[in-house]
């Protein structure tokens, strides 16, 4: 394979990744088929959602690979490092072949058994394999850093989902040989507590993190609709972003901490099976009867219909109707469970009651009234009706985190995914910004993501009127906070989209878009995505636009794409380093210090961008911004200056 070094160790590596990717795309036809089609669709999330995480080791397999190439230093020893990534990358190009191909009807129980058992090893593997790479040792940029370990919280904790494992029937099952000496004893007592009747629909709810959206009653007052807004603002620096990102990658920590911690307490109590959504495993949080009778949480069944599935997922059914009607009994008894046994319920709400942040209850029975109403309305044949409804869920899901807690328990979000194309300005305005607040509320995020909506979120962004496109992008900044969200947006079109508001939009509607370009170029593979876009142009000239309105916002995102190359030789092309180094002497020190961290990862291992430098005078700036500059401006200054001497 072209561009990997003699006795480089990532080559086979990236070998494997590869074919895991085009076993994946081979056996994709197989997958077209709906589950009661038999022919691999058992498994089809499970093969999706490993291959998914597999691919996104390729830009950490090219770092270690350039910093390998570029290095004269021995890198460490093969063994110690990649023996185990490579076993487990080899074990779940075994593994997929064997998965999208499986027939449910007409094998048996225990080979269903097997397969889920041996997802289970390679997702453990995986997990502990990426934990032992030596990352300080190579040039891995930050970014990377934070892409693998999101990788590795969605392996350990779809790991953890099977319960514990038996060690040594992990070593057998990661072998070449399988399990098919493995008694049903044997593949029971490795598998823990999985839930066997359900094997293969594990959850796959988009994982969200913290937003990142200010807390507390001000924020309260202000209102949802210019709350991103705020986070937008010129004074919003490039110091304040950093810091965001930082808080966000420790509240998604931290959150998957706690989920785990109350998983164990579930699991610890044994949470009786009629509470468990048969799709996704989980404490249903809005238990609704399809027409064949079986019991789903909404957000569950309403995606499964969405796909275009007209069975029922249990029972195979055909469903002569789509309507979802609320099991308000079963609901009531998950809430009297979830207090009796001290497990927190998934909404807060108790009895009619929701949940006080003292730990005392409300009464929201005629709340909860109002709200079912209008959303019964979201799908009344009347526009004015619509018009009217679409409206108040805006107004109400501005005021109070309660209101955006009781508007999606009610159902409401499905109907405004709906209302995003209809051709009526109004209702599309109102039903964008009703998602925007509701998408305020952590919880509500993973609704919204199951929901469908990016498409349509994108849609309206392309072509909705300006107050709607503005709300539109700062939607996919708050779904974005997410880490998992950013792969699915990116992937959306949702860039172009942006990057052309970014461009000709009103001041609101260009900050707004900014800032879900700087947190979608977060992920690696979105910054490709937005140089072929054309952002580069775009905020060059924002930097040299006379009014230097955005100045901060440019450099901000400038600075979190100059780590990639494709950018790197884009903005080079651009004309971008003259540009900087007049900031470097004219700009505020927020301004000079992003500056100068963007020169640097353009003029490293890059002598004619470091030519150019000395050319145009660059010395001078960053000499004065070495001796008093910000501490991180002062970093980046010697560095290059050091650079420059060599």
């Amino acid at each position: 394979m072209a561009g990997y070094v003699a006795g480089d160790p990532t080559a086979e590596l990236m070998e494997l990744v590869h074919d895991i990717v085009r076993i994946s795309s081979s056996t994709g036809d197989s997958h077209k088929v709906s589950a009661c089609g038999g022919g691999g669709d058992l498994f089809k999330k499970d093969c999706t959602d490993l291959v998914r995480k597999i691919s996104l080791l390729t830009h950490l397999l090219e770092e270690i690979r350039d910093s390998i190439s570029g290095s004269t230093s021995r890198y460490p020893p093969v063994d110690k490092w990649n023996s185990d990534l490579t076993a487990a990358l080899q074990a779940a190009k075994r593994l997929l072949p064997v998965a999208s191909n499986f027939d449910s009807a007409s094998s048996s129980e225990g080979g269903a058994k097997k397969i889920t058992f041996q997802f289970r090893c390679v997702t453990w593997k995986l997990e502990t394999a990426l934990g032992k790479l030596p990352y300080d040792q190579f040039d891995v940029s930050e970014e990377v850093k934070e892409q693998v370990a999101l990788v590795r919280a969605q392996l350990k904790r779809a790991a953890d989902k099977y319960g514990p494992m038996n060690s040594n029937l992990l070593s057998r099952s990661l072998s070449h040989s399988g399990l098919e000496d493995l008694t049903p004893i044997q593949l029971g007592c490795a598998m823990g507590t999985l839930h066997i009747q359900n094997i293969g629909n594990v959850n796959h709810e988009v994982s969200a993190s913290l937003s990142l959206i200010p807390q507390g009653n001000a924020s309260e007052q202000c209102g949802a609709d210019h709350m991103i807004e705020a986070s937008t603002s010129s004074s919003a620096s490039s110091e304040v972003y950093c810091k965001n990102v930082d808080k966000n990658a420790l509240s998604s920590s931290n959150q998957e901490v706690k989920r785990s911690r109350e998983d164990k307490k579930s699991d610890a109590i044994s949470v009786p099976d009629d509470f468990l959504c048969p799709i996704s495993l989980d404490i249903m949080r809005d238990p609704v009867i399809v027409a064949t009778g079986q019991t789903y949480d909404r957000s569950y069944i309403q995606r499964w219909i969405d796909s275009g599935n007209l069975t029922c997922p249990k029972t195979q059914q055909k469903l002569q109707n789509l309507t979802l009607t609320p099991n308000y009994v079963l609901r009531s008894l998950i809430s009297q469970w979830c207090s009796a046994h001290d497990v927190e319920q998934p909404t807060g709400i108790v009895n009619g009651k929701i949940k006080n942040s003292d730990g005392s209850f409300r009464d929201i029975t005629g709340e909860i009234a109002t709200i079912e109403a209008l959303v019964r309305k979201l799908s009344s044949r009347s526009i004015e009706d619509i018009r009217t409804a679409v409206t108040e869920i805006r107004s109400l899901s501005k005021r109070s985190t309660d209101n955006r807690i009781l508007i999606a328990e009610a159902g409401a979000i499905p109907s405004l995914v709906h209302l995003l194309t209809s051709e009526d300005v109004l209702i599309q305005e109102n039903s964008v910004t009703s998602i925007l607040n509701l998408s305020i509320y952590e919880n509500n995020k993973g609704l919204i993501m199951l929901s469908g909506a990016i498409p349509s979120i994108v849609q309206v962004l392309r072509a909705g009127s300006m107050e709607a496109r503005e709300n539109a992008a700062a939607t996919l900044f708050s779904l974005s906070l997410g880490n998992e969200n950013k792969i699915i947006i990116g992937a959306s079109g949702a860039i172009p989209a942006l990057v052309d508001l970014l461009q000709t939009g009103s001041t609101r509607g260009k900050k707004d878009a900014a800032t879900a370009l700087f947190n979608l170029c977060i992920y690696q593979g979105n910054k490709g995505r937005a140089v072929r876009a054309g952002i580069i142009s775009a905020l060059l000239k924002m930097l040299t636009d006379s009014s230097h309105f955005m100045v901060d916002e440019a450099l901000t995102i400038l600075s979190v794409l100059a780590c990639c190359q494709e950018a790197k030789v884009a903005m080079v092309k651009a004309s971008t380093i003259p540009v900087l180094i007049d900031l470097l002497r004219t700009g505020l020190p927020r301004n000079k210090e992003n500056a100068a961290a963007i020169l640097l990862s353009l003029c490293k291992r890059d002598a004619e961008s470091l030519g150019c430098m000395s050319r145009l005078g660059g010395m001078i700036p960053l000499t004065e911004i070495a001796r008093s500059g910000t501490e991180r401006a002062k970093r980046k200054a010697t560095s290059l200056l050091e650079l420059l001497n060599n």
